[in-house]
């Protein structure tokens, strides 16, 4: 049976890159986001129509739809749509965040814009919840599944990135991640959250010319989804954020060279 997943927040960056190894995989691939190219918004370059495309070029089925994951009725519209055309869902990437909308920096919380709680709770963790809400029951139809969130794990005393906004929303994705594989362990599927390290991510390239070491593609927390997929026995990690690096050293993949990004 050809495997099924929605990835969102995939024009760009890690859903991006997530989206093109699913591909690699063979599976079916919602292709979710806000940019397409009739409708930019940002500079950056990336839609859900190119996504697609290379998924297409990759092996797999991109399917690109334009969704804007504040909007509930939207999101439902876009899992009714898995449910018509397949029955059932495998796998949910829950990617969706608008943390960069504002330019990002650390400080004390009462200078950072008030904007940043819309742009990182609303558009990330609230957005990860109501697609998990509407994807829950094509998971539980497939008799099992799966949830992957991308967030960030930090050592307890460190406020994430020095900054109150990201630190709230990387620690309400752990939490949010460990209530949704307790509902659904009992049901077959699995949650988890991944956290990838410093990424190559279109921002980070338009402002960073030289990479230092250590820096990581966008595939690279790609090829921890597709290990974690394909993993039989993928719930010993349910509710637990996992950093990638620790992922890679667990099932033998490896990155890109930075010569050879996507």
């Amino acid at each position: 049976m050809n495997r099924v997943a929605v990835v969102t927040g995939a024009a760009r960056g890690i859903g991006r890159g997530i989206a093109l190894v699913l591909g690699e995989a063979g599976a079916t691939v919602y292709v979710t986001d806000r940019e397409s190219r009739e409708h930019k918004h940002s500079a950056l370059p990336g839609t859900v129509e190119d996504t697609a495309e290379v998924v297409d070029r990759r092996g797999g089925k991109g399917v690109p739809l334009v969704v804007d994951h504040t909007d509930d009725d939207a999101v439902a519209d876009l899992f009714e749509r898995v449910r018509a055309e397949h029955g059932g869902l495998d796998l949910l990437v829950g990617n969706a965040f608008d943390g960069n909308a504002l330019p990002f920096r650390g400080g004390p919380f009462w200078d950072l814009p008030l904007e940043h709680w819309r742009n990182m709770m609303e558009s990330g963790v609230r957005a990860h919840l109501v697609a998990a809400r509407f994807a829950a029951p094509l998971l539980i139809a497939r008799g099992a599944g799966l949830i992957v969130l991308t967030g960030y794990t930090a050592p307890d005393e460190e406020v994430i990135a020095g900054n109150l906004y990201y630190d709230l929303a990387m620690s309400a994705t752990s939490r949010l991640v460990r209530s949704l594989a307790y509902d659904l362990r009992p049901h077959g599927v699995s949650a988890l959250a991944i956290s990838p390290g410093f990424t190559r991510t279109e921002a980070i390239r338009a402002e960073i010319d030289e990479f230092p070491p250590g820096t990581d593609s966008v595939e690279f927390p790609g090829r921890a989804v597709r290990a974690l997929f394909d993993d039989p026995e993928v719930a010993r990690h349910a509710g637990r954020t996992i950093p990638v690096a620790e992922l890679a050293d667990q099932y033998g993949f490896t990155d890109l060279p930075p010569d050879a990004d996507p």
